[in-house]
C-alpha cells in the first residue's frame, strides 16, 4: 500500500484566503464553522491538486481572491507537502505540489513538483483526491452528463489515463461534427476520407473509454458486496449505455472499436441533421439501485440517495487504497456528516481510520465530528482563518 498524507496545506490568494497554512501531520481532518466561513474553499484548493477543474468545477479565473472593486480575481497558488509514496513517513520523504496561475484571470494553471513545471497528469503520481460535495446531492435528479462525469472521476482516479483518452474523444467529436454541420450548411459534401480518419480515432478512443468504465464498475461492485456489514444502503450499479453493455458482456476492445467505427459512419446523415452525435459513450448513463428496497435511487430519499453516494466514494476509496503502484487517495467529504444519523456518522469515522487513509470533512458544528475527536486534527474555520484544537 502506496501511503500518501497531506502534512502541510498554504493557500495564497486563493477565494477568501489572502494567505492560509494548515499543518496536518499527516492526520485525518475535520473542519468546523458558520456557513461561507471557508471550508468547502480549503477542500476545494486540495482537489486542484489533480488534474481537471477541481470538486467546484469552477474556471481558474473565479479562484482567485478578489476585493470589491476588483474586476478579474488575483494571481494565486495552492502549495502542499505530501509524503512520497513507497516509503516511511517523516519529513524528508515528502514531495512539494503546487498549483496556481502568475497573473491574475489566467485560463492555464501552472503546476509544479519540486520547483518544476510539469503536466498536470504527473500529479497523479503523489496525490490521487476523491471527493462528494452537496452539489452530488442531485445526482440522480441530474441529467445523464452529471452522472457520466461523476463515474468518470471514479475511473480516472484507477486510471488516470482515462482522462486522456475521455480527452481525445470529445476533440475528435468536435471536429467530426463541425465538419458534418459545415458540410449541411454550405450543401457541399463532406470530406469524407478526414471523417473517417475523424471516427476511427472516436472508435479508438471510445472503446479504452468504456473498457475502463466496466472494469472500474465491476470492481466497485465487488468492492460494494463485500461491505455488507457497514450501515449504509446496499447499491446494485450498472452501466446503461450500449457500447459499455458491449464491454461489460466481454466483447473484445477490437470488435467494439470496428462496431462504433461503423455506427458513426452510418449515422453521419443523422448525426448532421440533429446537430450532435447519436450514439458513442458520451450517451450512456450510470443507474444505482437501492438493493435493501429494491427501488432505484432517484426515488429514495434525500438522506438515502447521500448514504448510497457516500457507500460509493468510500468503496472506491477502500479499493484504491489496495492499489500497490499508486498513492493511496485522500478522501474530500464536504458537508457531508450533516446528513447523516449519529450511527453512521459513527460509521464514517471508523471507516476513515480503518482504512488508514487521510481524509478533509466539513460542517457548521463541531458536534458533527464527535466520532473523530481523538482520531482526527479539529480545525475551527472563521472569517477565513484556521485555529487548529487541542486534540480531545
Amino acid at each position: 500500500m502506496a501511503s500518501a498524507a497531506i502534512t502541510t496545506l498554504t493557500l495564497t490568494d486563493f477565494r477568501s484566503y489572502a494567505h492560509a497554512r494548515l499543518e496536518t501531520g499527516g492526520r485525518s481532518v475535520y473542519l468546523f464553522g458558520a456557513n461561507g466561513a471557508g471550508k468547502t474553499n480549503l477542500l476545494e484548493a486540495i482537489s486542484l491538486l489533480s488534474p481537471g477543474k477541481g470538486l467546484r468545477g469552477s474556471s481558474l479565473a473565479e479562484v482567485g481572491r478578489r476585493l470589491p472593486g476588483e474586476a478579474v480575481g488575483r494571481a494565486w497558488a495552492v502549495a502542499a507537502r505530501v509524503e512520497a509514496p513507497s516509503r516511511g513517513f517523516g519529513a524528508d520523504d515528502s514531495v512539494h505540489l503546487g498549483a496556481g496561475v502568475e497573473v491574475g484571470g489566467a485560463t492555464r494553471r501552472i503546476i509544479r513538483i519540486e520547483g518544476e513545471t510539469v503536466p498536470p497528469g504527473r500529479l497523479t503520481d503523489h496525490i490521487r483526491p476523491i471527493w462528494l460535495t452537496p452539489a452530488q446531492d442531485r445526482l440522480f435528479l441530474e441529467a445523464a452528463s452529471e452522472r457520466r462525469r461523476f463515474f468518470d472521476r471514479l475511473v480516472f482516479a484507477g486510471e488516470p489515463a482515462h482522462a486522456s483518452h475521455a480527452g481525445a474523444y470529445d476533440k475528435a467529436q468536435r471536429e467530426r461534427m463541425r465538419l458534418l454541420t459545415d458540410a449541411a450548411e454550405s450543401g457541399a459534401p463532406a470530406d469524407t476520407v478526414w471523417l473517417t480518419a475523424l471516427e476511427a480515432r472516436l472508435a479508438g478512443a471510445g472503446a479504452l473509454m468504456v473498457q475502463a468504465r466496466a472494469r472500474t464498475l465491476i470492481a466497485l461492485q465487488a468492492e460494494i458486496d463485500g461491505r455488507g456489514d457497514r450501515p449504509f444502503p446496499q447499491a446494485r450499479l450498472s452501466l446503461t449505455g450500449e457500447w459499455e453493455k458491449l464491454a461489460l458482456e466481454g466483447v473484445e476492445p477490437a470488435e467494439i472499436e470496428l462496431r462504433l467505427a461503423q455506427a458513426l459512419a452510418a449515422a453521419r446523415g443523422r448525426d448532421a441533421a440533429a446537430g450532435r452525435a447519436l450514439t458513442g459513450p458520451h450517451r450512456g448513463d450510470l443507474d444505482i439501485l437501492h438493493v435493501e428496497k429494491d427501488r432505484p435511487a432517484a426515488e429514495c430519499s434525500t438522506g438515502e440517495q447521500k448514504a448510497l453516494i457516500l457507500n460509493l466514494v468510500l468503496a472506491q476509496a477502500a479499493r484504491l487504497s489496495r492499489a500497490e503502484s499508486a498513492p493511496n487517495p485522500i478522501v474530500l467529504l464536504d458537508e457531508v456528516a450533516a446528513h447523516l444519523d449519529l450511527k453512521r456518522r459513527a460509521a464514517l469515522a471508523d471507516e476513515i481510520t480503518a482504512l488508514k487513509l487521510q481524509a478533509f470533512l466539513t460542517g457548521t458544528d463541531e458536534s458533527l465530528f464527535d466520532h473523530l475527536k481523538g482520531r482526527a486534527l479539529g480545525v475551527r474555520v472563521c472569517d477565513a482563518g484556521l485555529t487548529a484544537l487541542e486534540d480531545v
